[in-house]
């Protein structure tokens, strides 16, 4: 949407008109004092104007999208906003680089006049022209463009008439549409008529289109009649509290005479006050049909009163917080229909006049692949099925529907309820999600997001606002939680304990969603299935499945602002000079994975550039023109080729997350796991860094390192015993350290780390641990290591059991052992590891007994034994923690297996072995 594009501008203009960067240009350009200020002052122009069309532009919505006269006023404005931005990026990038040069550079040989008053004529001249446009087009609208109308093109009414009629064609779904939600009905029927005379609100909770208001309906017409009275309302996004009051009184008098019947005249207090008088005394049933706030749920429940008679709320909602407000153990979370649920809701509405709903077989893989696309949603399915019951029964007709499918989404107006339904979700996101969530759509079918990823990626792109005192990737993170709980976006994993990890968007969703990128010029994919060239215009560009090198010119290179490449499995890339040469205002890079094995020098002209990504790649060698890469915040180099980082690097004053190491042992069981490079002196300059992995561990490094405070995650490898007590010094200056990795230099080195780290979140030690560390340490103390939730120890050569010191740590829940204990016994006590879920004991050539006693790792899932040789009798206990998702022995004699497969305590378990060789 085109707000999304002016509210990206106005982010920049305000950070460039800020005190700071302000005060800087003046002192810098002193001598042009009143272009400065002109200059200044037509930004603020700009910017108020683009905040009113911003503000217009939020009113409006997904109705207006096939409105050409609208269409191309809009594409004006996002022109004029992109060019905006533009030169907004270039005047940042003259400030700063004339505050770090200085200003004694030429144009070039036979010019007297400085470069940056060239530069600096150029942009004031440039944001004149763009006052003057904004101007022109704020006219142009008065004379031509009726955005804002009243009566039911209005935006409010758009979206109630919207919402009541898909609420309605919702409710009145026949029975046989129904399909896989006899657990849920019985969960709600279960919900509904228990004996328990409190009020209990319930709640269904899902994305659109998953039929929680059919869902709903069905139970609501089997069992409204047990109550005393019921009613049924629709909450909009732009709801009335009055205009809900009145629904609800018309609908519970709706076959009676009552003291409701005379309510035309009052005002929203009497309404009040008379609903709550009348259900005092009524055992009733109210459904709250999509509720989009909790704001509007408060609003009716202090009227909706607990009036100890058996009286139920049901509320149905897209958004997670709003189901957060029923009653406790009473939301009920939808889910998309398994694939053999979904294949006989198709057949049901595709094949309704054959025998027992069969499609014919020459049909069925081609359907199968139909009901694939739907990806479980039931709304798609009803839709698409019924789509497909007009068409010929051929295998021809049945191929071509299922290629353009994805267009038929986008454009068949037998289809409009599919857009509608998911249109109004992406209506009332807030324009900073609106733009985190258009970005997702550009990456491939059933793309799985990581969470640092996306964040990383939104920080880059400028999406997200400081807010308080939290950083940007906390606010981020944030962000990415909100479109989780509105059900934009599906979490697919979380990690140990309990944090967001990895994410998808449902197909579907998706596909409208890149319809609008597109036409919104937001950003744009390609996958080379028909040999198609770039046409589109777009600032973002995700490349997906290519079948060649890219080796042509497209025509909006010179525009492209992010180029992320997902195939990695090409065998040439040539277009990366290209990228660098043409394409200046380039903000992400994302190239991991290609086997790119040079950087040309002209990336160091890629002023913008805060994200560059080399991951996996061949590069060997970075060119020392990345030092003028000053907005820079993320370089990925991991598991790279490179060595040694050019001494330049030190002078990338605003890198947060530096990523420099490789995997040396793919096990991940030896002593040095992990390679990384020396970082040139002056490492103590990069004190926005959060992320460092890894570093090499020298004198010189060291030394700097108590200056990057900032550090969550820091990995340090090639530790000297000697090099501990000036480490601890430095670790106690980063009191946001959450991620703390530290290898020694070999076997023989004993690492003796004393910091007290509250924030730690995880652990990992490589190396020799003195005797009694698990008890002098901080790190492992129940008030230091009270936030420590992963712990992993390798080669520490520990003699003692651990276990005791560890139980500590009542909130581990991941821990591992590898090469980590040198004796014979290892005991897990009642009441130990409350919280553990994941066990790993990895190389313990001495353990020969393992005692579990009961109510020891109470919450354990995955347990996994690998190379323990001296490991002959089953585990005692181990009875107490089945079942468990996950149970290995790996690398073990065929004897211990012979005596595990007779276990009485495992069996019926599912577990897996591998044998020694």
């Amino acid at each position: 949407m085109a707000e999304i594009v002016i509210l990206l501008a106005i982010k920049k203009i305000g950070t460039a008109l800020a005190n700071g960067v302000a005060d800087q240009a003046s002192t810098l350009f002193a001598k042009n004092g009143k272009q400065i200020l002109a200059l200044q002052g037509s930004m603020g122009r700009v910017a108020r104007e683009l905040r009113v069309m911003h503000d217009v532009l939020c009113q409006m919505d997904i109705r207006n999208r096939n409105n050409q006269v609208y269409e191309g006023w809009l594409e004006e404005v996002r022109k004029v906003a992109h060019v905006m931005e533009d030169m907004v990026d270039e005047y940042l990038y003259l400030v700063g680089h004339e505050h770090d040069t200085g200003c004694c550079f030429y144009l070039k040989k036979g010019f007297t006049k400085p470069r940056y008053l060239l530069s600096l004529n150029r942009i004031a001249f440039k944001v004149k022209e763009i006052e003057k446009d904004l101007t022109h087009l704020s006219e142009t609208k008065n004379r031509w463009v009726h955005m804002i109308n009243n009566g039911d093109t209005s935006s409010s009414s758009y979206i109630v008439k919207r919402s009541k009629d898909l609420a309605n064609i919702s409710r009145s779904l026949d029975e046989e549409d129904l399909v896989g939600v006899d657990k849920n009905r019985d969960k709600l029927e279960q919900w509904l008529l228990s004996d328990d005379l409190e009020r209990s609100v319930i709640a269904l909770l899902g994305m659109g289109g998953l039929g929680k208001t059919s869902l709903a309906a069905n139970v609501y017409r089997k069992h409204r009649e047990k109550f005393q009275c019921h009613a049924w309302v629709s909450i909009s996004q732009t709801y009335s509290t009055e205009h809900v009051l009145r629904n609800i009184i018309k609908e519970l008098s709706r076959d009676k005479v009552s003291v409701l019947s005379n309510t035309a005249a009052m005002d929203i207090t009497c309404l009040e006050e008379t609903l709550r008088k009348f259900l005092e005394q009524q055992k009733y049933l109210i459904i709250l049909d999509d509720v989009w706030t909790p704001e509007a749920f408060d609003d009716l429940s202090r009227v909706l009163i607990n009036n100890k008679k058996g009286s139920r709320l049901m509320i149905t909602t897209r958004e997670g917080d709003v189901a957060a407000l029923a009653s406790q153990g009473h939301t009920l979370t939808l889910k998309p229909l398994p694939e053999d649920k979904a294949w006989d809701l198709f057949c049901r509405k595709a094949f309704p006049r054959d025998t027992n709903h069969e499609c014919p077989a020459e049909l069925y893989p081609l359907s199968e692949q139909i009901v694939s696309k739907c990806k479980g949603l039931p709304l798609v399915i009803v839709l698409v099925g019924s789509l497909l019951r007009v068409r010929e029964k051929t295998v021809e007709e049945w191929r071509r529907i299922h290629a353009q499918l994805s267009w038929e989404l986008i454009n068949n107006s037998r289809l409009d309820h599919i857009r509608n339904v998911l249109h109004l979700s992406f209506i009332y996101l807030p324009t900073h999600l609106k733009c985190c969530f258009l970005h997702c759509s550009l990456f491939s079918e059933d793309y799985c997001f990581k969470r640092k990823q996306l964040i990383r990626l939104w920080t880059a792109e400028g999406f997200i606002e400081e807010r308080g005192e939290s950083t940007l990737e906390e606010v981020a993170e944030g962000y990415l939680k909100e479109l989780i709980d509105r059900n934009m976006l599906g979490l697919v994993k979380r990690n140990s304990f309990g944090r967001m990890k990895e994410f998808k968007m449902h197909d579907i969703l998706r596909e409208l969603a890149l319809d609008l990128c597109q036409k919104n010029c937001f950003g744009v994919t390609y996958e080379d299935k028909h040999g198609r060239s770039f046409e589109r215009n777009g600032r973002r560009l995700v490349l997906h499945k290519q079948k060649k090198d890219i080796q042509q010119s497209f025509s909006s290179v010179r525009r492209l602002r992010t180029f992320v490449m997902l195939d990695d499995s090409m065998v040439t890339f040539t277009l990366l000079p290209l990228l660098c040469k043409e394409s200046r205002y380039m903000t992400v890079l994302e190239l991991s994975g290609l086997p790119i094995e040079n950087i040309p020098d002209a990336i160091g002209d890629l002023f913008n550039l805060r994200h560059l990504g080399l991951r996996d790649s061949k590069v060997k060698m970075l060119p020392s023109s990345v030092e003028k890469l000053s907005n820079l915040l993320t370089l990925d180099l991991l598991r790279s080729d490179v060595h040694e980082l050019p001494s330049g690097i030190v002078k990338l004053k605003k890198l947060r997350h530096l990523f420099v190491e490789k995997r040396i042992n793919t096990d991940l069981r030896g002593i040095k796991c992990f390679g990384g490079v020396h970082v040139p002196n002056g490492l103590g300059n990069l004190t926005n860094l959060q992320t460092l992995q890894a570093l090499v561990a020298h004198h010189e490094s060291i030394r700097h390192l108590r200056q990057l405070r900032q550090l969550r995650s820091l990995r340090l490898l090639d530790v000297k015993g000697s090099y501990c007590g000036r480490i601890s010094e430095s670790l106690v200056q980063m009191q946001c350290l959450s991620h703390l990795d530290v290898n020694a230099s070999d076997e023989n080195e004993v690492l003796s780390l004393n910091a007290p780290l509250p924030n730690l979140q995880r652990l990992r030690l490589g190396g020799r641990l003195a005797e009694g560390a698990l008890d002098a340490s901080p790190l492992f103390q129940a008030a230091g290591g009270q936030n420590l939730h992963v712990l992993n120890l390798y080669w520490s050569q520990l003699r003692e059991d651990p276990l005791p010191s560890l139980s500590r740590l009542s909130n581990l829940t991941h821990l591992e052992f590898t090469r980590a204990y040198s004796g014979e016994q290892l005991s897990f006590l009642t009441g130990w590891f409350p919280k553990l879920k994941i066990l790993y004991l990895i190389d313990l050539p001495n353990l020969n007994w393992l005692e579990i006693q009961q109510g020891a790792m109470a919450s354990l899932e995955r347990l996994y034994f690998v190379n323990l040789s001296s490991m002959m009798v089953v585990p005692a206990g181990i009875e107490f923690l089945m079942p468990l998702q996950s149970l290995g022995f790996f690398e073990i004699t065929s004897d211990f297996f012979w005596l595990l497969d007779q276990c009485s305590a495992i069996l019926g378990t599912q577990w897996r072995y591998t044998l020694r060789d």
